[in-house]
């Protein structure tokens, strides 16, 4: 997430398959057991989602290009083969401009019911912050954020919902997407930002989910989720009913109230057509910090966006128009 620039939107796509992802890596190729179906799904766990959490940062910071950003990959798509989703992973190159080196990135999708229509999209990004320049030492600025709320948090959580949609299958079809490169700028350089958002919506081809949801930051402590700027304004009928969804169920983590814009992962999306909802930790006071790790997470938050999310998927009657 990154300070809000000028952004343009546009309306309408096609509706169609899912795209033929390229470069599918070899270290991805994991085999995993589907779940059978079950009377009804199963109830949603932030204990296990912790579990989640710790596996991604035992493996170090995951910035784009590093080895730890790999193992992270090779994990995520290991835990959603494993629930039954089939896994694309999308490969893709850009120059560096903090390197002489070309950036790899890769972002995963796991579908569940690859031909089911309507489909719904939960997205996340997985990556860290090279960079964790809101330290108030400078000097701490070169070294990268550990990302247990930013990255790691929302991610897991979306690998619990994937559990429950593998165990029994819902009416919609579901893609998890995880997306690489988001954090990757430099503060000013909002170019190289939600690199990963960003190469997904440009390869969209005939893929139209009848909407998406995007976590950021949610389930950190201090945080509140609030109705996102570029929501509110380009996806309003889906923030009234997810946000009526949320006081239904008396989650009161899920605040009513307008929230600041802000230039995240449902940006492109939005900017595609794809009717995107930001559900995003505002006020987290560890954010770009070297605090930012598995002891921010607050746990009955966490389950407040999970028992919210597993109500949209299993009641799920949202219409555009």
């Amino acid at each position: 997430m990154a300070v809000v620039p000028a952004i343009r939107f546009r309306r309408g796509a096609r509706r169609g398959r899912l795209p033929a992802w390229h470069g599918v890596v070899a270290a991805l190729a994991l085999a995993g057991a589907g779940c059978g179906d079950a009377a009804e799904p199963p109830a949603f766990s932030a204990d296990s989602v912790m579990v989640h959490v710790g596996r991604q940062l035992s493996f170090g910071p995951r910035v784009p290009g590093s080895a730890a950003r790999d193992s992270a990959a090779v994990y995520l798509a290991g835990v959603l083969r494993r629930a039954g989703a089939t896994v694309s992973v999308q490969s893709f190159e850009i120059d560096d401009p903090y390197s002489e080196r070309p950036l790899r990135l890769f972002n995963l999708t796991g579908s569940f019911a690859p031909g089911k229509s309507p489909r719904v999209l939960l997205a996340a990004h997985y990556d860290s912050r090279p960079w964790a320049d809101q330290e108030a030492d400078t000097t701490l600025w070169s070294r990268p954020v550990p990302a247990g709320v930013d990255g790691a948090c929302a991610s897991a959580i979306l690998l619990e919902i994937a559990r429950i949609v593998g165990a029994r299958a819902p009416d919609v079809g579901v893609d998890v997407v995880f997306f690489d490169g988001e954090d990757y700028g430099k503060a000013g350089d909002v170019a190289h930002y939600l690199l990963g958002s960003k190469h997904f919506a440009a390869t969209l081809g005939g893929y139209r989910p009848a909407c998406a949801v995007l976590l950021d930051m949610v389930g950190g402590a201090g945080t509140r989720v609030r109705r996102e700027g570029f929501s509110r304004e380009q996806a309003p009928r889906l923030v009234e009913w997810v946000f009526g969804r949320a006081a239904a169920l008396g989650l009161d983590y899920f605040e009513a109230t307008d929230g600041a814009p802000m230039y995240d992962d449902h940006v492109p999306l939005l900017q595609a057509g794809i009717p995107t909802i930001d559900l995003f930790g505002y006020d987290y006071a560890a954010w770009h910090t070297l605090r930012d790790d598995a002891s921010q997470c607050d746990r009955a938050k966490i389950q407040q966006v999970g028992v919210l999310l597993r109500d949209l998927v299993y009641r799920f009657d949202f219409s555009p128009r």
